[in-house]
């Protein structure tokens, strides 16, 4: 016992007394697990011994045991302060649903099925009025339990058509989920949602019609009941019903569009379509509908990748340009037409094109656009079309005539039709050096040599390349001298073309025979190329070949030094 300053008396345990109590305690807890054993003690010389009883294997097991018993301690403390705090919500506010689903969901939880349904089942008694009680009483029941639990549902809240769907899916058979939904019909009508379902589970054709037709009286503005209606029809009723429907529902552009789908289906023509279409915007802005471009656009893209193309085609020419400031159309119906590619949709990216082009017909690069549109989505047919519609709006643009051209030869073997174009683009560019080369070109891959060597005479007054490909020509029909002519006419003309000095020394060194004279000719052309192209490194390389050819590899070794200045 010691006294404080304040005169108080307190008493305070000795810690070696704690020491003590707790080794007595420790000893007599490892005495339950050992025992004496007096008959090993006599034939050991009376020594007595000692044997543990404790398992290790179920030493463990108790130690986990004991943690787990912790955290369920834990746990069933938790699930005890959900029960006062939930109870006291259930008391304080009866009429609160969500009170006792939670409350039946802790007892579930904690693994008492029974509390948790008796909760629940006071629930439905307390809060009649809430289809999620009677749901979640209808899961925490087996099927037999909950259907009666549905039937006083649906009794009490006739109007719930989560109840009526609910206890359809709790029902096996067909026959028993659609008595429950024509019962769940009767009280709601129109309940698009309800139709749906018992139409879902229609299994012959004409009974789907018969429901679809009431659906229909019922739920007027269903636009769903009117198509599925629709698809389900021949084609002469199914305008019927489209027309029905759009005197029901004026304003939606889905039934306008389904009808000229359906003209498309039937191979109608495209004005046919394209009167739908008018017509419909036409009744959409007398109804004051509002339908942004965008909606448009992908209504076409939708009626594109459902095999109505030229619906498609329809919408993006009467709709494209709402809402475009004319400044911006170009560009901004370009990036349309792109975007609309990336997605799948060739034939709605095919029309953003063609009322593009309409519009803007000279512009090259919306011709361009779509002539890679053709080439790599269409067929050959429609790229010479293309290409045929943009030769006439720009005849000056050489590219297009030469495309053409090139299609029809090399894809499809048409050589007759690739000559008669590149006349009509001499006709229009007769100084076109390209349309020129092109045309000697074809004659010279088809054999025509004579042909080709005409052409390029008579465009021998053009650039450096007309003499460089005619050379070209005659080097390859072995015509040696005339090619060399031909080179050195064309340097007296253009001395800094580097390929004519290039190409006459290679005919010197490689075609003709081998000798000192053609091998000083082709050092010749490589000096004066050298001489004037300095800077054309090319040349300097080439210029030692010959020299190493004729073993005189000191020669090429100061040309190759000398280059170095001019690098």
């Amino acid at each position: 016992t010691t006294t404080t300053t304040d005169g108080t008396q307190t008493s305070v345990l000795p810690l070696s007394g704690l020491s003590i109590a707790r080794g007595t305690i420790l000893g007599m807890s490892l005495d339950k697990y050992t025992t004496t054993n007096p008959s090993d003690g006599s034939r050991n010389g009376g020594t007595t011994t000692t044997t543990t009883m404790v398992d290790p294997q179920g030493y463990l097991t108790s130690l986990s045991s004991l943690v787990s018993s912790s955290a369920s301690a834990a746990d069933i403390g938790d699930i005890h302060k959900a029960r006062l705090l939930l109870k006291s919500v259930r008391d304080t506010n009866p009429k609160h649903a969500p009170g006792w689903i939670a409350a039946a969901r802790v007892e579930e939880a904690a693994g008492k099925l029974s509390a948790a349904r008796k909760i629940i089942q006071e629930g439905c008694e307390v809060c009649s009025h809430s289809a999620d009680v009677y749901l979640e009483a209808a899961r925490l029941h087996p099927p037999a339990i909950a259907k009666a639990i549905f039937t006083t549902a649906v009794r009490r809240l006739p109007h719930d058509v989560k109840l009526f769907l609910a206890a359809a899916d709790l029902e096996q058979s067909t026959d028993a989920k659609q008595a429950i939904l024509r019962k769940a019909l009767e009280a709601n009508p129109t309940s698009v949602t309800l139709w749906k379902a018992a139409i879902e589970l229609e299994q012959d054709v004409e009974d789907a019609k018969v429901l679809l037709a009431v659906a229909v009286e019922k739920v007027p503005d269903s636009v769903d009941m009117w198509l599925a209606l629709a698809k389900l029809e021949t084609y002469e009723n199914a305008k019927k019903v489209l027309n029905q429907a759009r005197r029901a529902i004026p304003a939606d552009r889905t039934v306008w569009i389904a009808a000229a789908k359906l003209e498309e289906s039937q191979n109608a023509s495209t004005e046919k379509i394209e009167m739908i279409i008018e017509k419909a915007l036409s009744v959409l802005a007398k109804h004051n509908a509002v339908v942004t471009r965008q909606q448009w656009l992908k209504e076409a893209e939708n009626a594109d990748l459902q095999g109505a193309p030229f619906t498609s085609a329809s919408i993006v020419k009467h709709t494209l340009g709402l809402g475009v400031d004319v400044e911006d159309r170009q560009r901004t119906w370009s990036d349309d037409a792109s975007a609309a590619l990336s997605r799948g949709a060739v034939a709605t990216a095919r029309a953003i094109l063609a009322q593009s082009l309409r519009e803007f017909p000279t512009k090259r690069h919306l011709w361009l656009q779509a002539v890679e549109l053709e080439r790599a989505k269409g067929t050959p047919e429609s790229l010479d079309e293309v290409l045929a519609a943009a030769s006439e709006r720009l005849p000056r643009a050489e590219i297009f005539w030469l495309l053409r051209a090139k299609e029809k030869w090399t894809v499809q073997n048409d050589v007759d039709s690739a000559r008669e174009i590149l006349t009509s683009a001499f006709a229009v560019n007769p100084d076109s050096e390209a349309v020129w080369l092109a045309a000697a070109k074809l004659e010279w891959e088809t054999g025509e040599v004579e042909r080709a060597r005409v052409l390029f005479q008579r465009e021998r007054a053009g650039t450096e390349r007309v003499y460089m490909k005619s050379a070209l020509l005659e080097r390859e029909t072995m015509q040696f001298d005339v090619a060399l002519e031909l080179i050195e006419d064309g340097l007296s003309r253009y001395p800094k073309f580097e390929k004519l000095y290039m190409m006459g020394a290679q005919i010197c060194s490689d075609d003709l025979e081998w000798n000192s004279k053609p091998q000083d000719q082709a050092r010749e052309f490589y000096q004066r190329g050298i001489q004037n192209c300095p800077s054309c490194i090319v040349l300097w390389v080439l210029a030692s070949k010959p020299e190493e050819r004729i073993a005189k590899s000191h020669h090429g070794t100061n040309i190759n030094n000398n280059s170095v200045v001019y690098y």
